[in-house]
């Protein structure tokens, strides 16, 4: 009986441990879609840091209906990537890139990026093609913006479509500007609810996402032993932090 007892309390402080990192520390995400290309790949499993921006309700487990707010605030960093989610669908998380800040003004024009009037410097570094969101090869452009701080990422542009022109857009007090790296194919602040998330309120956003854990190719499954070979090593333990410049 005694063995019993000892192994239960043995879970139950196991279960305590992982749901208190799960909540305070990091959260797993996995990406379902090519929005965040180059930097994230569909089959990356994404380590979501919690503490970054401090705490909120949706750091906890199904979200409880709690006040809103966080406790020990902090604002994300312009080219933080960030998992949220959007007031119309709290069910439904994104990972995006923060580019505009509160009281900042937001424009794309050209594809190019403007705060606050000033465009974003960014440089071509070359081509690639893929397979786009639609099943069809896809010739993209290449991009590094470096956004103030010199913090520089890729960027991937498939050439003019309805998000290439948008705002100036305000950005109101308690929200972050987001957009995807994949800007030919990503919903994200350009696209207001409910084709998109719109502006993402700083009290939902989740955490940060700070490393890929694993990536695997789509056609990997855990039950089939002679697909493990279709892990894709060169991505374990990326940091996706932006490089300074």
């Amino acid at each position: 009986m005694r063995a019993n007892s000892s192994l239960l309390w043995t879970l139950v402080l196991a279960g305590v441990i992982a749901l208190t990192v799960r909540t305070l520390v990091f959260q797993p995400f996995t990406i379902p879609s090519d929005s965040m290309r180059p930097a994230l790949e569909p089959g990356d499993y994404v380590a979501v840091a919690k503490w970054p921006y401090g705490w909120s309700r949706l750091s906890l487990p199904l979200a409880p209906p709690l006040p809103r707010g966080r406790v020990f605030e902090r604002l994300p960093e312009r080219g933080d990537i960030v998992v949220f989610t959007p007031p119309h669908a709290p069910r439904t998380a994104y990972i995006k890139r923060v580019i505009g800040l509160p009281g900042d003004m937001v424009t794309v024009s050209g594809a190019v990026v403007h705060i606050n009037g000033a465009p974003v410097p960014r440089g071509l570094v070359g081509e690639e093609t893929r397979l786009s969101s639609d099943g069809e090869m896809t010739r993209y452009q290449v991009w590094q913006e470096i956004l103030e701080g010199g913090r520089g990422y890729l960027v991937h542009d498939a050439g003019p479509g309805p998000l290439t022109e948008f705002g100036p857009v305000l950005v109101p007090d308690g929200h972050v500007f987001v957009l995807g790296d994949n800007r030919s194919e990503s919903r994200d602040s350009r696209a207001a609810a409910p084709e998109g998330p719109g502006m993402a309120p700083v009290d939902h956003i989740i955490g940060r996402a700070d490393r890929v854990l694993l990536s695997v190719r789509p056609d990997f499954s855990l039950w089939k032993p002679w697909t493990w070979t279709r892990i894709r090593t060169g991505r374990t333990f990326l940091s996706l932090d932006p490089e300074p410049r």
